[in-house]
């Protein structure tokens, strides 16, 4: 187990509404949040990105544009700290999306690693949205990891279920990347769920000497996977994409207090926090 825990912050998310939710969505908002999760701990940012036009801060965005200079924002208010940008699209017409990583360089990427029927359903049994399919296949995987290997990104592979997680293994083994960072999705209704009793069984099928954590999304059921996480030596992850409730079940205001409740169970197992350069140091950055 390694004595250092990097704790990155999921800032914002997809679709989740500012009227409704206290999520940023300008670059001056994105950068306070990064400063109060990073004040508290967290060194990697991982990052959605927003419309900016009034009454569309509910819908992402890819214009490099835009996402440049909310990278540049929130790199000036955390010195050090390493951005990770979203990639996860539907379809099969995702072009723009690696002409937005070449565009914005950023040190790290999400690579969603396989498909998932992604589901919900209401409490009456109804659908919470049409049926979708998240569709991932190895040449769209492989398509991500070129372009991430050409500009020098690290990929943190998402990873829905056990399947998934041994297919970055066969990525690995086929040579399409040397390097997985593992990121254990759980809580999706249609994926694993919020479970810490299955972490032990997802660490056993990563491969060897490969770093990983959990993403946990949902609400009561999240803390004891973060505290599990810690103790098994995961890296941790947690902010306002994932869960808007801090272990006492009270609303999270903000990404800091949800990063400071993952950094007081990273010392309550004995561990520390990693700093930015450390960080780096640990991913092998500049």
């Amino acid at each position: 187990m390694s004595d250092t825990a990097i704790i990155t912050c999921a800032l914002t998310g997809v679709l989740t509404n500012p009227e409704q939710h206290p999520v940023p969505v300008t670059p001056e908002q994105m950068a306070a949040e990064a400063k109060r999760a990073f004040d508290a701990g967290a060194t990697i940012m991982h990052v959605h990105y927003r419309s900016q036009e009034k009454g569309k801060g509910h819908l992402p965005t890819w214009d490099p544009a835009i996402c440049t200079e909310i990278n540049e924002a929130i790199r000036a208010a955390c010195p050090g700290v390493v951005i990770n940008m979203t990639t996860g699209v539907v379809g099969s017409e995702y072009q723009y999306v690696l002409d937005y990583l070449r565009a914005c360089k950023p040190e790290m990427a999400a690579c969603n690693a396989g498909t998932l029927n992604y589901l919900k359903t209401r409490k009456d049994g109804s659908w919470a949205w049409p049926p979708m399919v998240f569709d991932n296949p190895a040449s769209k995987v492989k398509d991500f990891i070129d372009v991430m290997n050409d500009i020098g990104i690290i990929p943190e592979f998402e990873c829905f279920d056990i399947g998934i997680v041994r297919s970055v293994g066969l990525y690995i083994e086929n040579g399409m990347t040397d390097h997985a960072d593992y990121n254990f999705v759980m809580g999706v209704a249609s994926g694993m769920p919020a479970d810490p009793d299955l972490l032990p069984f997802l660490i056993r099928y990563k491969k060897d000497g490969m770093s990983w954590q959990a993403t946990v999304i949902g609400r009561e059921d999240v803390w004891p996977v973060h505290r599990r996480a810690t103790e098994l030596g995961g890296n941790l992850r947690t902010g306002l994409e994932d869960c808007f409730y801090l272990p006492d079940g009270e609303k999270a205001s903000s990404n800091g207090p949800m990063i400071e409740a993952l950094a007081k169970y990273a010392r309550e197992a004995g561990r520390e926090v990693a700093t930015p350069s450390q960080t780096r140091a640990m991913l092998k950055l500049s």
